[in-house]
């Protein structure tokens, strides 16, 4: 194995792996959570538990789709995008973390081989900069830091809900 092959390897792993952690404190803060609960608002703001896995689902799952087909993945109504982060009263916490997790073994295992300098070109939207392109690797640490950040939220919500705290 060449010095390349090994740095590319531990860098997909190290990826992977922070993916996973920012998950997991994601679904760690909505464990034991009624479906009553995962609708619930505790803030001013109109997040709810269930709604933020539903949107980081819809999050990860756009931009994996990006990396794999470029920016017609990006595509979508406005209506759609402000769906996603609201936790339907026909759904349930559990499908939603089912379906968070299937997205998540299918994004692993896409991220593990990548080629992480394959680019994409982001489409015209006024948040990003005209004629940006964001390689495989800058999506991954886009889509890490958008999980942790929700992760992040959720703490706030939970320990607003019930008083329980993702670490400590």
């Amino acid at each position: 194995m060449t010095t390349t092959e090994q740095t590319t390897s531990r860098e997909h792993a190290d990826l992977v792996e922070s993916l996973r952690r920012h998950r997991y404190f994601l679904r760690h803060t909505v464990r034991d959570l009624t479906d009553e609960q995962a609708r619930q608002r505790t803030t001013v703001s109109e997040l709810t538990l269930g709604g933020l896995i539903k949107h980081v689902t819809f999050t990860e799952r756009q931009w994996v789709d990006f990396i794999r087909n470029g920016p017609r993945a990006m595509a979508g109504d406005v209506d759609g995008w402000e769906d996603a982060f609201r936790m339907g009263p026909d759904e349930t916490l559990a499908r939603l973390l089912d379906a968070y997790q299937r997205l998540a073994d299918d994004t692993d295992a896409f991220a593990a081989t990548a080629d992480l300098d394959t680019d994409q070109p982001l489409p015209e939207a006024p948040w990003f900069e005209p004629g940006a392109r964001w390689s495989t690797r800058r999506v991954l640490l886009h889509v890490i830091a958008e999980t942790s950040q929700h992760a992040g939220h959720a703490d706030i919500i939970r320990e607003s809900l019930d008083g329980s705290k993702t670490m400590g």
